[in-house]
């Protein structure tokens, strides 16, 4: 396992939203991040599976780890998932964001959150690095 980057760990450690969630930050470097969650019983929909708005934060927060892991600060531009498979209650998933491309002061990058061996969504974040904006 790889060295958290500080400008990730303080990102993620300032980020209540995911964490109240229960996601944790694991493995991170340059570009590459990974992001998990167990999917609790306040997160499935009327249908019994995993509501898709908690799938596309766990994707955002890997995403957005691994685009900050450069040092400035970095949001994102715009993003997209696809669902593959659902997720039930108790499930434990794993998201992991790759770097595809850095140009200027943008990036585009690819999240796929598995559970176990089977991919279950795929996200694809574009970022923006802020310009005159310090880390907190």
């Amino acid at each position: 396992m790889g060295a958290v980057p500080d400008p990730v760990r303080r990102m993620f450690e300032a980020d209540t939203a995911s964490r109240h969630l229960g996601i944790e930050l694991g493995d991170s470097g340059e570009g590459f991040a990974v992001a998990t969650m167990t999917v609790t019983a306040t997160m499935v929909n009327g249908h019994r599976i995993a509501h898709g708005g908690y799938l596309f934060l766990l994707a955002d927060t890997a995403f957005a780890c691994a685009c900050n892991s450069h040092g400035p600060v970095t949001v994102a531009s715009g993003a997209e998932i696809n669902f593959i498979a659902p997720a039930k209650q108790g499930d434990e998933l794993r998201a992991v964001a790759r770097e595809r491309t850095r140009y200027g002061r943008s990036g585009i990058y690819d999240v796929s959150i598995a559970r176990g061996a089977d991919v279950i969504a795929e996200f694809r974040g574009r970022s923006r690095a802020l310009r005159g904006v310090e880390e907190k």
